[in-house]
């Protein structure tokens, strides 16, 4: 979706749309960090932050996996959330 309809969708429905598609990624291990960080962050994230991380999730699961775990170095724009991703306490 670009961002000129994302800035006309209200919050709510962005923010469910985030969440859902944050937790049914392609592989276990995505679905598990990205459902967890959206259902802590995505609520208290402003416009700008919520952009980025919409762009952070059209990325491929191997390579997003490959930044939060560390065995490759993330783009610049998102090393930020990457690293806020690596983070994260696991929860059982």
């Amino acid at each position: 979706m670009p961002e000129s309809d994302a800035g006309a969708e209200p919050r709510d429905i962005r923010l469910r749309r985030l969440r859902m598609r944050s937790a049914r990624r392609g592989t276990k291990e995505m679905d598990l960090i990205l459902g967890r960080y959206a259902e802590d962050r995505l609520a208290s994230m402003d416009a700008q932050a919520l952009a980025l991380y919409e762009r952070l999730l059209e990325e491929n699961d191997n390579d997003l996996y490959a930044w939060v775990s560390g065995q490759s170095a993330p783009p610049a724009p998102y090393a930020a959330v990457i690293a806020e991703l690596s983070s994260q306490p696991l929860r059982g």
